[in-house]
């Protein structure tokens, strides 16, 4: 399985560009569903099982995108400025590497650092550099251009149990939903399961609100990554890494429904899958836009407790990611009943 994560998070994939990814996904997983295709968002939609009259459809969402940025203007002097894709901390960028698509790198500097080391400007204070110090330097950016967009560049590492990447979030998402499949190809489906990799969740969940207007779900579960408690001063949440999955009971969009609750921690302690209780208090899934759709779907979300996020040094435990596919394979296999509200 670490060798699926890695391929995943070095892959490029900012949100509205997350064509790479799904050609990676496609490739794992073609011989593991019943059906595939891509809808008009470029949501890749994977079919396991069918419906019958005694069984669920349900809708399992990962998001394949990633944070980045795009090219708003070339300064004089060929430096790039930049807007944002989706959620980045100023905090986080100077010295930071970014990739473009077409292989190009870029080191994200900050206007007079040394004249205000103690103040973080705003983006409009930073800017990339791609310099390559050839002859004509003002053509250094020569195979850049507005509107261009990047993602963050670090390698994939491995320390012991932890893995650290860039794009944990949500790729470490995707690899639950593929390695869940491969098992189920196994054990079998009790349901009709929508796999499906969703695109721009980092901009407001723009791809699994129609994915999931279109399918109809009777449950929905998304996956995703969380923060953790326990580090220095961090957040105030009950979420350590290595302890197992997190069962999300609420976020900033979502309030997950007690039948959904109940199944997920029924299912752990049944089968002596470690968990925790998530409560996040800020950012929200793709399981707000599935509730959401169309007369509402009951929703919940397995979650990966993931430190640093939103940097290019998110972490997790792979006893944690063990935990939440043997969590979604078990829900899978297994009856689901009374999941809707009496």
């Amino acid at each position: 399985m670490k060798a699926l994560i890695k391929k995943l998070v070095e892959a490029w994939g900012p949100s509205g560009f997350e064509h790479h990814v799904r050609t990676l996904i496609e490739d794992e997983i073609k011989d593991l569903c019943d059906e595939m295709r891509v809808d008009s968002m470029g949501n890749l939609i994977c079919r396991v099982g069918e419906k019958t009259d005694d069984n669920l459809r349900i809708m399992i969402a990962a998001h394949m995108d990633e944070i980045g940025l795009m090219v708003s203007h070339v300064d004089r002097q060929g430096y790039l400025r930049f807007t944002n894709i989706g959620g980045l901390f100023p905090a986080n960028l100077s010295g930071n590497r970014v990739k473009f698509e077409n292989g190009v790198v870029g080191v994200i500097g900050m206007e007079n650092p040394w004249s205000r080391p103690k103040e973080i400007p705003g983006l409009d204070g930073f800017f990339i550099d791609v310099s390559d110090a050839t002859e004509d330097d003002q053509n250094r950016n020569a195979d850049i251009k507005v509107g261009d967009p990047a993602a963050f560049w670090r390698a994939f590492e491995e320390r012991g149990n932890r893995l650290v990447a860039k794009s944990m979030d949500d790729r470490i998402g995707c690899a639950v939903a593929i390695e869940t499949m491969r098992r189920l190809k196994d054990s079998g489906a009790k349901h009709e399961i929508y796999f499906v990799f969703t695109v721009q969740e980092e901009v407001g969940l723009r791809g699994a609100r129609p994915a999931a207007y279109g399918l109809e779900p009777d449950f929905g579960i998304a996956l995703d990554v969380t923060g953790t408690g326990d580090t220095p001063k961090g957040m105030k949440m009950s979420i350590d890494l290595g302890k197992g999955a997190a069962i999300k009971l609420r976020d900033n969009g979502l309030i997950v429904p007690p039948a959904v609750k109940d199944l997920m921690i029924d299912t752990a302690e049944k089968y002596d899958i470690p968990y925790q209780l998530e409560i996040l208090s800020g950012g929200s899934t793709d399981a707000a836009g599935i509730q959401s759709a169309r007369a509402g779907v009951p929703s919940g979300c397995i979650s990966i407790p993931c430190r640093y996020v939103h940097t290019v040094s998110e972490t997790v435990d792979i006893t944690d990611v063990e935990a939440c596919v043997s969590l979604l394979e078990k829900i899978l296999s297994n009856p689901i009943e009374n999941i809707r509200p009496n």
